[in-house]
């Protein structure tokens, strides 16, 4: 029997449902516990390279295309690119722009070469990065809309459609992105590119707005819940993932408790949560005291995660027995692993038909579903046929 979340809410007795010639699932739901640890693991270390490279003070050399490699040697299937250095939106609990300075937009052209160059070695996937991506080109445009498209002075939806025109790139993402300058014009690039993924990380940081005075991020939570709510709007598809520091300077239990029901209530596809430590050299860290005990740090991670869990776990449950299209980056322990448009990742089993996948884009039907992963089957390669 095929899975399908009808036959789930039919029989919810019932933990496996699978074909007679598909063991997968029932072995995949034996080894759950392992295959939440290591996919935690694995996103872990995917934000840590994402981190580091944001706060790399050396930016490449203009227009230059660097050799990326796997650890095994082989040339990788994505890769990061920066197109926005520094920030001008000094928020209390951040380093960067003390380390980094004020912002600078890197040029199109530069950018598309080096993309271009990219591609060439066998990339498919590019992110674009920014310590606040959407204000990509502000330096330039001296104060004017980013609602408006101003001839020679690019924004990041101008951006998008400059890096959309490249042959052989199917993918992109962007990241991260500011509540305050989240564009209708960057939405509708998302809505209206097909490279472009819908995939939105848009950090409120916490649910009350006297701790994000203190942060000084520059809206309120009830300015956040509108910008989610317009996001799934405009781009119905979108997965929208947020950042949250527990223990601010100054956060109450009750102020905590605020956040806690903004992530209830919004249902957000991914919340990356950390405990606040001050950074030397911040603001919070020399005007505010870090007067949250470590402990109740520790309760307020584990209350988020553990409500985190169930919502990432009710809304990849929707995908049980649906057909997804991912980007396969690697085999990892038998399987093959990728992402979906929506950055979910899948592990996908490996059988006679699919052959060598890495660097392909599959369709993949969803057999086994699980808060941080999902497993599948291979259906069939759907990737482009190049010219």
């Amino acid at each position: 029997v095929k899975p399908s979340p009808q036959l789930q809410d039919s029989f919810p007795h019932v933990d496996v449902f699978m074909p007679p010639s598909e063991p997968a699932p029932l072995i995949t739901f034996l080894q759950q516990d392992e295959i939440a640890a290591e996919s935690t693991l694995l996103e872990k270390e995917h934000l840590a390279r994402r981190h580091a490279l944001q706060d790399d003070v050396h930016p490449p050399v203009a227009g230059q295309s660097i050799r990326r490699l796997t650890m095994n040697g082989q040339a990788a299937v994505t890769a990061h690119v920066p197109v926005v250095y520094g920030c001008s939106h000094a928020c209390t609990f951040c380093i960067i722009p003390f380390r980094r300075g004020i912002e600078r937009s890197r040029p199109v052209h530069e950018i598309v070469a080096e993309i271009r160059g990219l591609v060439a070695q066998g990339v498919r996937e590019v992110t674009l990065l920014g310590q606040i991506v959407d204000r990509y080109g502000h330096d330039w445009r001296n104060g004017a809309s980013s609602e408006i498209s101003i001839p020679g002075r690019p924004d990041l939806a101008d951006l998008l459609h400059a890096v959309h025109e490249i042959e052989g790139l199917w993918r992109i993402r962007f990241l991260t992105s500011h509540p305050n300058y989240m564009s209708d014009r960057i939405l509708e690039a998302v809505r209206d590119l097909p490279k472009v993924c819908e995939h939105i990380e848009v950090p409120i940081q916490a649910g009350n707005d006297e701790v994000l005075a203190r942060m000084k991020r520059g809206y309120t939570q009830a300015q956040y819940r509108g910008l989610v709510e317009h996001i799934r709007t405009t781009v119905p598809q979108a997965a929208i993932n947020t950042d949250i520091i527990v223990g601010f300077c100054g956060e109450s239990p009750a102020q905590f408790d605020e956040t806690h029901q903004l992530l209830a209530d919004l249902k957000l596809d991914k919340a990356h949560l950390a405990r606040y430590s001050p950074r030397p050299g911040t603001v919070s860290q020399r005007r505010m005291a870090d007067d949250v005990p470590e402990e109740e740090k520790v309760r307020r991670h584990k209350a988020l995660e553990q409500l985190q869990e169930q919502v990432c776990a009710g809304i990849n449950a929707r995908l049980l027995g649906e057909s997804v299209e991912l980007l396969i980056e690697e085999k990892h322990k038998g399987k093959w692993r990728g992402r979906t448009r929506q950055n979910k990742l899948v592990f996908v089993n490996v059988d006679d038909r699919s052959g060598d996948l890495r660097g392909r884009l599959v369709e993949t039907q969803i057999t086994w579903t699980g808060p941080w992963s999902m497993q599948g089957r291979f259906v069939r390669d759907v990737s482009p046929v190049e010219a």
